[in-house]
């Protein structure tokens, strides 16, 4: 952050509040410091041109605002981010910039604010030139020479006469805005413009290689085309070895600034007798008087030729291989170094090879956590205590019920007492084990209350559950006062008819273990969901008037109705 104007962090914080990563990004790769574009920066921008969901016109967009900076430090960079994308992104980069009417307009960029400014204005001038020439020549042939596949089955080696023309003068016009940079070894004084000649080697080797098999394309058809294709093919001829003699000045300097020598392919000029043999043949087609020459001495001319061309395609071939076995070493190294970080991350803190922020261990291995049952009896959220001992319950307000005394004392639920008609369809499933099961509280043992006769049943149920005692007891009032007295537990919920006080006889309350499936509203009155094909339904009550109740409530009202649903 040293190098860092006010004005990059103040940029860099803008955009970290609207969340572009995208634009912060650009922007930490185009920062005033006088040096390249960092790699991590380069990096991120690469794989966004990767991802599907990445907008490439805004990210494009946001390289071409950077340009419009009066520094030429930001300029500079910000062409230099461009031109890596170009060659390292994904292919729909720099489609979209063949599809652009325009991209950079810096023909008349000039940074006043000192000496190095004014420098670095003319290559910058050069330099934008040289990739708007880059992005018309994809747009003209639909392919960028630098990533073309060479060799006898390349692309440039199999074109026809026609298109191998019109290709090879595309070529040469890219190859010119290249060598225009025209920058010397002691002009390459600072890391911005030093990333940016790199860029340019590079492409520059790839660029005459594949200038170079259009060219053995072309001689291999020579003696076999028209008049105008001859003539167009020899002033094409002429300007490649023009354009042979600047790239190699071009390559000395690279050798000067640094650059491996095994990186710099050796170019093998052709013969100047294949330059004759090409004249004389095309002044024979426009009727012209010239030496005879023999098919045999042509062709062992231009076999000459093609295998001195050959042999620089194969020079380029092996600067190609180091620079891909330079990459994997690079990544290579890069993948080791994070494979030690993390070894002694985890030395210093074995806690972080856990499955936290994974359920896939390192080992690969699946970390598979115990799910929390809220209705299990091992949770002591639920409202109910487990333990592997029995305790006392702490009162709990729950309507005391003892189903092993009102539906008898069935132990076991697959073998049912034959004189037993409903057994234990009426008594709830309550699990054995004995973490999952609560004790329950009986005060004394009661004689078995159901039987074959349904009115006896419900007598003897109702008497149990202390409604009334089994005998007649005023304990059902009515009244129109405020005061209500609510008895019944913490699930208790009152209905919204006219206050009733239940002043059932006081028992000591238990608690009840209910399956995992049991209903909440059914645990809540310690009633089971279902009993089996019989249910016990109580009657609805439906009164038009508030009246003295009979103390039966099983009993009719006088002046009431009533209806049995």
């Amino acid at each position: 952050m040293s190098g860092q104007s006010i004005t990059d962090r103040i940029t860099a914080a803008q955009h970290s509040v609207t969340g572009s990563a995208i634009s912060k990004t650009v922007c930490k790769a185009t920062t005033h410091e006088i040096m390249g574009p960092k790699k991590k920066h380069l990096n991120y921008l690469i794989q966004c041109t990767n991802e599907m969901n990445v907008n490439i016109p805004q990210l494009a967009d946001t390289l071409f605002e950077r340009t419009t900076s009066t520094s030429w430090v930001v300029v500079f960079k910000s062409l230099t981010t461009t031109h890596h994308l170009m060659v390292y992104g994904n292919e729909r980069f720099i489609q979209y910039l063949a599809s652009r009417n325009t991209l950079f307009n810096l023909s008349n960029f000039l940074d006043k604010s000192g000496l190095q400014g004014y420098d670095m204005s003319t290559f910058i001038r050069r330099y934008s030139r040289y990739l708007n020439e880059k992005a018309v020549s994809y747009r003209q042939v639909a392919f960028d020479f630098t990533k073309v596949e060479r060799g006898s089955d390349g692309v440039m080696r199999t074109m026809n006469t026609e298109k191998l023309l019109k290709t090879i003068s595309v070529i040469q016009n890219q190859m010119d805005a290249l060598l225009d940079f025209n920058v010397n070894a002691n002009e390459l004084t600072n890391g911005v413009i030093n990333a940016a000649f790199m860029l340019l080697f590079k492409d520059a080797i790839r660029l005459f290689a594949a200038y170079n098999e259009g060219v053995i394309n072309l001689l291999e058809k020579y003696f076999d085309m028209k008049k105008v294709q001859c003539k167009e093919g020899l002033d094409l001829y002429k300007k490649f070895l023009t354009r042979m003699t600047r790239i190699s000045e071009f390559l000395k300097v690279a050798e000067q600034v640094g650059i491996d020598r095994g990186d710099i392919p050796d170019l093998s000029q052709a013969p100047s007798s294949l330059l004759d043999a090409l004249e004389q043949h095309l002044a024979s087609l426009e009727g012209k008087k010239v030496k005879d020459s023999t098919a045999a001495s042509r062709a062992s001319t231009l076999s000459s030729a093609v295998s001195s061309l050959a042999n620089t395609g194969m020079s380029f071939s092996k600067v190609d291989e180091r620079e891909k076995q330079a990459a994997l070493e690079e990544e290579q190294a890069r993948l080791k170094a994070l494979k030690e970080q993390r070894l002694k991350e985890l030395q210093k803190n074995p806690t972080t090879a856990t499955t936290d922020s994974s359920p896939v261990s390192l080992d690969g291995t699946i970390d598979s956590a115990p799910v929390l049952d809220p209705f299990s009896t091992t949770n002591s959220t639920t409202g109910f205590t487990a333990s592997p001992a029995p305790q006392q319950p702490q009162n709990l307000h729950f309507i005391n019920a003892d189903f092993d005394s009102v539906f008898g004392n069935n132990t076991n639920a697959n073998n049912l007492d034959s004189t037993d008609v409903l057994g234990g369809i009426l008594k709830p499933t309550v699990a054995s084990s004995p973490h999952q099961s609560m004790t329950l509280n009986s005060q004394q043992p009661h004689p078995k209350l159901v039987s074959d006769d349904l009115d006896s049943s419900l007598a003897n149920l109702v008497g149990n559950l202390g409604i009334g005692n089994g005998r007649a007891k005023n304990d059902l009032h009515w009244n129109q006062s405020d005061e209500k007295k609510l008895t019944g537990g913490t699930n208790w919920l009152p209905n919204t008819a006219p206050s009733t006080i239940w002043n059932p006889a006081t028992m000591a309350p238990s608690a009840v273990a209910f399956p995992a499936a049991t209903p909440t509203g059914m645990m809540a009155y310690a009633m089971p969901p279902r009993m089996g094909s019989m249910m016990i339904t109580q009657p609805t009550m439906m009164y038009t008037q508030p009246v003295m109740r009979s103390p039966n409530p099983f009993g009719p009202s006088p002046g009431a109705q009533m209806q049995f649903m």
